[in-house]
């Protein structure tokens, strides 16, 4: 009733508060219907609806820049500001997006989908708008949890050191709110009846002018002014930081006031009302509870975090199958039981990545770092140079924020660091800012780590096997989804490709999960009359030279990866075939375009992009039709343009080894 009276925030602002109330319930009720038939995040936006129609009912969006930290808790903001209509399409191919979209709404103010981003870019918002003579207010909306990234700390560092020197603390106040969503249960010890007065205390106009009136006496009584001021300040600061979880934001030039009821819609607007006077940059504390409102969230925030399709009564999912994940996980503490020096590490990621059995048998071998890419890869060095065996499990989006320290820190000193790399490839309905289709080009070309792909459950137990038996850098990458059981192939051997399939016309070589589509394809090349070989090349660093050189001999390859074209697998090849001399192989490379892939289901853009069966049987088919007669030679896609630095073959051994 109430939520078809509006479309925009300006409708929410000519609501009564028990409207409010009536608005925040049917909000709910909408987001549990549609994530339970689309997938999405559920606990954390169902935890933040009272918060988000506070922010509209007291500022100005899109004038003031609502910055929501990842993007993934926008849900209700995305339904009040005039795309309630399209919410039926959130995560589905050609919808809404999951996270926060300037090219869908101006509402959005900045895209996110990875974590601590929100402080850099509202202050960064704020102080364009300022250059440009713009009067407006930026508020970023960032979860605790975020706050374990350095870059937060950053952004706060900057932002006190901007509101206190360059822009003056008049301009700066004004402008720049930081709404610290805390949703953590063991902050509820703070928020009691004490804490709550003292938080309406330190909100209220007439403490902010007792205190300044006070500082102004104080301060002018001859010779003991000055240090009853600064003791007075030390006191009160004493005081907030024994009663209040503030102090360091305080330190850092922020004006720190809370924790408040963050489901209190009252309380929130009256508290936005008090900010929007206030003279330093202000951080607001207000608690929340992940799932509100709903029973089976509220009991597994985790599991509700970011969830498929789901029975809505139950809170079952609607299909179970045994992820790569589960698999990786499952596989650890086998390995674990024999080797005591095996460590499990992760970035906030414990369930995700299929480590919570493990931490649960292994509580002492296994560490959460927060969200702290970067710290995770460089205590996992020190793990190694001490002489334990860690495992670093982190999705393939999230690892580029490491790059830095997997370079410096592990492969420099050459450490025995294995990277269990999730969601490589597309993922699907989180789209472009958590596929995980740059990892292969962004590692590929550091020196001493080792890169493999397996193709199913049982190669990926084989690989972690060898790995641990490895003395250098490792990184095993795997894609989101079932983990298909096969169990055939050989043991892993250090830079050995697996010929699965035997071919005189053409040879596919495929990485990871695009190998059960290339050999699919093989077999429909068979009905067509064509003879394709397959191999499963299991190591992108070091490649098997032995079995490219074979490959090369049917004149015809196609590589296929679930990675960009650019640096990847693909790439690596032609490399290769440059390096060999074997410039006269036709070549075609199959991976994901230079360009940000949307979202949809993995299948459907798989397909949309010809990286399933058919599209590699298409591809082949046309790399199999003859050149047209006036084409003299043509060189491997992808191939170096710079002279390898190893001699070519001769002519007269390519041609001996062609016939062969």
């Amino acid at each position: 009733m109430y939520l078809e009276k509006v479309d925009s925030p300006q409708d929410v602002k000519r609501l009564s508060l028990d409207e409010l109330t009536g608005l925040a319930d049917e909000i709910r009720e909408l987001i549990i219907k549609q994530v339970s038939l689309n997938g999405g995040h559920l606990s954390s936006n169902l935890g933040v609806v009272e918060l988000t129609l506070a922010l509209h009912y007291v500022f100005d969006s899109p004038k003031d820049k609502l910055v929501w930290d990842v993007g993934h808790q926008s849900y209700t903001h995305k339904i009040i500001t005039g795309r309630k209509g399209l919410f039926h399409t959130i995560r589905k191919g050609g919808g809404l997006s999951g996270f926060t979209k300037p090219e869908e709404s101006p509402h959005d103010a900045f895209a996110a989908g990875h974590s601590s981003t929100s402080i850099s870019a509202a202050l960064g918002l704020l102080e364009a708008a300022r250059r440009r003579g713009e009067k407006s207010r930026v508020i970023a909306i960032i979860g605790d949890g975020s706050m374990t990234a350095g870059l937060a700390f950053e952004g706060l560092n900057h932002a006190g050191q901007l509101g206190a020197g360059q822009l003056g603390a008049g301009q700066m106040g004004r402008d720049l709110i930081v709404v610290l969503n805390d949703n953590e249960m063991s902050i509820s010890k703070n928020v009691g009846a004490l804490s709550s007065y003292l938080g309406r205390i330190l909100r209220t106009e007439f403490y902010q002018k007792f205190k300044d009136k006070t500082k102004g006496m104080l301060e002018s009584i001859p010779r003991l002014g000055q240090p009853m001021s600064r003791f007075a300040r030390k006191t009160e600061e004493a005081l907030k930081g024994i009663l209040l979880p503030g102090m360091l934001f305080e330190e850092l030039g922020f004006c720190y006031t809370g924790p408040i009821d963050g489901h209190d819609i009252k309380a929130l607007i009256e508290a936005f009302k008090k900010i929007k006077e206030a003279k330093d940059p202000v951080l607001l504390h207000v608690v929340t509870r992940k799932g509100k409102g709903y029973e089976h969230s509220e009991k597994d925030p985790c599991v509700f975090h970011g969830i498929g399709p789901f029975d809505p009564e139950s809170g079952e999912p609607v299909s179970r199958s045994t992820s790569f994940g589960e698999v990786f996980g499952d596989s650890l503490i086998r390995l674990a039981e024999k080797e005591p020096r095996l460590v499990a590490v992760t970035a906030a990621m414990k369930e995700g990545t299929g480590l919570s059995r493990f931490a649960e048998r292994f509580p002492e071998r296994f560490y959460d770092v927060g969200i702290a890419e970067p710290h995770a890869a460089t205590f996992a060095a020190g793990l190694a140079k001490g002489g334990l065996k860690p495992v670093v499990a982190i999705y393939s989006t999230f690892l580029q924020r490491a790059y830095d320290q997997i370079i410096h820190d592990v492969c420099l000193q050459d450490l025995p660091v294995i990277f269990a790399i999730d969601r490589a490839g597309v993922v699907g309905e989180d789209g472009p800012t958590h596929h995980g289709m740059f990892d292969l080009s962004y590692l590929r070309h550091i020196p001493n780590l080792c890169i493999m792909a397996p193709k199913d459950a049982p190669e990926l137990e084989r690989m972690l096997e060898f790995a641990l038996r490895m003395d250098t850098p490792v990184a095993i990458r795997y894609p989101r989804g079932t983990a298909l059981s096969v169990n055939e192939g050989e043991p892993v051997e250090p830079g050995k490709a697996e010929l699965l399939k035997e071919g005189r016309d053409i040879a596919i070589l495929a990485v990871g999960g695009r190998v059960q589509p290339a050999l699919h394809a093989a077999r429909m090349l068979e009905g067509e009359g064509a003879s394709a070989a397959v191999y499963n090349m299991r190591f992108i660093k070091p490649l098997d030279l032995e079995s490219i050189k074979k490959a090369a001999r049917t004149g015809r390859i196609i590589t296929v990866e679930d990675n960009t074209i650019l640096g990847g697998f693909g790439s690596a090849v032609c490399e290769a075939l440059f390096e060999l001399g074997c410039s006269d192989v036709r070549v075609s490379v199959l991976g994901f375009p230079d360009a940000f892939v949307e979202h949809g289901k993995q299948k459907d853009l798989r397909i949309k992009y010809g990286l399933d069966k058919n599209g590699i049987f298409e591809e082949a088919k046309r790399l199999l039709a003859p050149y047209p007669a006036h084409v003299k030679a043509v060189r491997p896609i992808g191939a170096s343009i710079t002279q390898s630095s190893s001699a070519s073959q001769p002519i007269e051994q390519r041609k001996k080894a062609k016939e062969a």
